[in-house]
């Protein structure tokens, strides 16, 4: 995947893959920590650029 694809994409994918990255988060925990934090990392930074993305388009 190319950075214009991220760049075209829409604010609701970013959502949707840091929800999918908090709730493995929260699967994985009990079983390997780097891993949870990893997937936590992730959820945050597409969050974020999900939000931002959307404060630009507003």
């Amino acid at each position: 995947m190319s950075f214009f694809s991220f760049k075209n994409s829409s604010p609701i994918y970013f959502y949707f893959i840091s929800i999918i990255a908090f709730v493995l988060a929260n699967i994985i925990r009990d079983k390997s920590v780097p891993v949870y934090y990893i997937l936590l990392l992730t959820g945050l930074v597409f969050f974020i650029l999900g939000f931002m993305k959307r404060m630009k388009t507003k």
